[in-house]
């Protein structure tokens, strides 16, 4: 299973390679509040994502859904994100809060531009309390399908 959360799409692309080599199946994290690009502009002071991030308690992002059903029959479970703030986008948190991974192995995967993967997978992990979390990857924005399929083969060895 290949669940994500894409602010502008980047996120989106490399789940969608991850998708194609494991033959795996999609699932998008969606804010029930979605994000305008307004909303997304971290340069500007008054935008929503500057306002969450200088205020924790308004982090709690409603997803539209936020379990997968028949989540017991997925063994490895993908979890992608872009980096906000050197750690994954809050509206990924929903999801891990609402789920059990016990039994499950989790690799993080994350699209930045910039911040490196930091310490944003094992935060997760300890959100999480359950699972076998792996270190994950962070991809640039544009990464190429080889060298997403290339990572998830390397992970299969």
């Amino acid at each position: 299973m290949v669940v994500y959360y894409s602010a502008t799409g980047n996120t989106e692309n490399v789940a969608n390679y991850i998708a194609t080599a494991t033959d795996g199946d999609l699932f998008e994290l969606e804010p029930a509040e979605p994000y305008s690009d307004a909303d997304l502009n971290w340069t500007d002071d008054n935008s929503r994502v500057v306002r969450e991030h200088d205020n924790p308690n308004e982090r709690d992002i409603a997803l539209v859904k936020s379990t997968i059903e028949n989540w017991d029959e997925y063994g490895t479970i993908y979890i992608g994100y872009p980096i906000w703030w050197g750690i994954a986008a809050w509206p990924v948190d929903g999801f891990i809060e609402a789920n059990d991974f016990t039994g499950k192995t989790v690799i993080p995967f994350a699209t930045s531009s910039s911040s490196g993967l930091g310490e944003s997978g094992e935060l997760l992990a300890e959100m999480a309390g359950t699972g076998d979390w792996l270190t994950g990857e962070r991809f640039p924005s544009g990464v190429s399908e080889s060298d997403v399929t290339a990572w998830v083969e390397s992970l299969e060895r």
